[in-house]
Parts: structure tokens; sequence; C-alpha cells
């Protein structure tokens, strides 16, 4: 009878215990969420596939006599310069908007590569729980990050270069736009990962950004006055998060609304700097993707920027709402076309998906889904640093 007595009690304890625990339950999805994972998640689950089969491809992988860096530097050519037909053995001239398809980018392509495969594993650990996706994603980042072999130095002292004038420019900070879904992934990852390299990893991160915010280069291109200040800001925006710094966080938020919004947007929620390039429609569209990235980043309860608005009424919905119609019917574009790879923009532009998000204008959502999700110009993917939008939620 005792023993009975006990079981009882045990089961009556046990009971009473489960019913005052609280479930831990993921939280709801938006709409806009579910909808952007129905549209895309045939797409991911075979990118995932395809991610599960590849070895890691690092900045050890190719080398270019013209950098001045080492092995473990990364090094690209700046875009638009080329060999002067007057003197072709001389420094390379400023073309600007017309690529040279002569540069080196073999680095720019391998940290691309990298950043669709982080990109695609975490979205399908997302979607399915399945951790398969994790270990695979941990070999490319210990690759990356750890592996004294083949990992990349924390700095960028040698990007977009130009022959015969610079080893390296600030400008060319913007080519590590493409670590931004590599930081998102491990947060999305973070919890099935060992804590030894996860911590390793935002060791690197931790790094790059004292880099970013301390060193020449990266303060000249914090102060550049267009879209490589956005990209600039983004970035860092997105490490800290990884790295939890929220004093950088707050500086951010701050840039935001002192100095990117105020002095980039027009009243009419233009960016006049990108309408007077060579590429006025392709530049429009990625600073506006950078600025909508940096409100996704970094809104809290508290500080909301998607609801922000100078004294002047630039806000991040006009911006979204005067670009629009542009990218639901391009043939409305009122200055000259691009000079290059006007046929190829737009595409499934981030700031539609996390505008509607925000904002729910229901027809933004419509043209997001209609569009191209999967460009194959690697000039359209150079510029596009967010094609895993599950993840950013």
């Amino acid at each position: 009878m005792k023993k009975l007595f006990a079981a009882i009690l045990i089961a009556v304890t046990t009971l009473t215990q489960f019913a005052f625990t609280p479930l831990q339950s993921k939280p709801d999805k938006s709409p806009v969420e579910k909808a952007a994972e129905q549209t895309l998640k045939k797409q991911i689950m075979t990118e995932a596939a395809w991610a599960m089969q590849l070895q890691p491809v690092t900045v050890t992988a190719s080398s270019s006599p013209r950098s001045a860096g080492g092995k473990h530097d990364f090094f690209s050519e700046a875009d638009y310069f080329w060999p002067d037909p007057k003197n072709p053995d001389g420094p390379y001239i400023n073309r600007d908007g017309m690529t040279n398809p002569d540069n080196f980018v073999e680095h720019r392509k391998a940290m691309i590569r990298f950043s669709k495969i982080i990109g695609a594993l975490a979205s399908a650990y997302k979607i399915t729980g399945d951790v398969k996706y994790v270990k695979q994603a941990v070999i490319h980042l210990k690759a990356w990050f750890i592996d004294p072999e083949t990992l990349m130095n924390p700095s960028l002292w040698f990007a977009q270069a130009v022959k015969g004038q610079f080893t390296g420019r600030n400008y060319g900070i913007i080519d590590t736009i493409h670590l931004m879904e590599v930081a998102q992934g491990i947060i999305v990852m973070e919890k099935a990962m060992d804590a030894e390299t996860t911590a390793a990893v935002k060791k690197w991160f931790t790094d790059y950004t004292n880099w970013l915010m301390t060193s020449k280069p990266g303060i000249q291109e914090r102060d550049v006055k267009n879209n490589h200040a956005t990209c600039w800001a983004m970035q860092v925006a997105s490490f800290a998060k990884l790295c939890k710094n929220e004093v950088v966080l707050d500086s951010i938020r701050v840039r935001y609304k002192t100095i990117l919004l105020p002095r980039q947007m027009g009243t009419d929620g233009s960016f006049p700097l990108e309408m007077a390039r060579t590429k006025p429609y392709g530049y429009s569209i990625f600073n506006l993707d950078a600025m909508t990235m940096l409100c996704q980043i970094l809104s809290s309860p508290q500080d909301n920027l998607w609801n922000f608005e100078t004294p002047d009424g630039k806000s991040i919905k006009k911006g979204i709402s005067y670009l629009y119609p542009f990218v639901a019917d391009k043939s409305k574009w009122t200055l000259k076309p691009d000079v290059m790879y006007w046929d190829n923009w737009p595409i499934a532009q981030p700031f539609l998906l996390f505008g509607v998000n925000a904002y729910h204008e229901k027809v933004w959502l419509t043209t997001w889904q209609k569009l191209d999700h999967n460009p194959q110009v690697e000039e359209v993917i150079r510029n596009l640093p967010i094609r895993h939008p599950l993840i950013w939620f």
C-alpha cells in the first residue's frame, strides 16, 4: 500500500511540475515569412543539396601576381579600371560603370560561393531542423575562419587595387558584404553548433569588425557619401549582431538616423548621388536594399528604424515608395538606361520583401514573388548580398 501511495505521489508531482513548466515554442511566423518560405522552399532545398556536396574553397586556393598581400589576404581589383590605350603598360584609368572582365576577382567569387553555401544550409536548417546542414556548414566555417592553412585574414588591405596606383583601396571593403549571410547563417544555426567553433568564428568577426571601425581604409569607407558608406554600416551592423556587441549596434543606429538617411536621401525618397552615376537604376536599387537591411538588422522594439522619419520627412518607407513603381514597371524609369546590365535588373529585391513585412503593402509582395529569385549574372549577384531572405526574419 505504501509503495502504491508513493507511486501516485510521484506521478502527481510530475504532472504538477509539467503543468507549470512553460513550453519552449518558436515564435509564430509572419504571413510574409510564410509566403516567402512557400515561394522559395523548392529552390532552397535544391541549393542545400548542392551545398552538401561541396568542399571549401577559400582565398588560399588562388592568387594573383599583382597582389601586394600574402596567401591569406583577400585581393581584388577595382571593377571600373582599365589599361590606358595611350600607355598600355602604365597605370590603369577609370571608366565608371564599365566592368573590366580581365581583373582578378577569384577571391570575390570564392567568397560569394561561401556565402551561397552557408545561406542555403542555414535556410534548409531553419525549414527542416536537420542538423546535417549545420555539420556541413561548420566544415566551411572552419576552413575560412579557423584552419591556419586556409583561413582568410580578418582585414581588407588589398581589395579593389588599381594597377600602377593603389595596392588596395577603402572602396574594396564593399566586397565583404557577402560575409553578411555567413554571419546571419551562424546566428540561425548557432544552437546546433559546437561552442568551440562558434567562439572561434565570432572571434574572427570581432577582429574584422574592429578593423572596419579603426583602420584607415575602414574609416575612409565609413565617411564616403554614397552606397559605400551604407554598405560599411550594413556590414558592421550584421557582424556586431552576431557578436552581440550592443555598443556598436547602437552607434550604427545613430549613424543611420543622423548621417546615412538624411544625407543620402532626397526629400522625394530618391538617392541623388546614385542617380548621378552611369548606372543610376542599379545603384538606386542597391543602396535602397542596403538601407532596408540596416532597418531589418538594427530595429528593436525600443528603436524601430522602420518607423523613423527625419524632420524633413525622409524615411525608408518613402525610399521604397519612390522606387517601387520603377521596379514594378521599368519602362517608367525617367533617366537614361544604365550603361551596363540594364536588362538584368530588377530581380527579387530584398527591399520589397522586408518592406512589405514592415508596411503590409501586399502589391510589393506580389511583385517580389514574380521577379527572378535565382539570378545568374555575376554583376547582379555581386550587388545582391541578401539571397536567402528566410534567415533574416
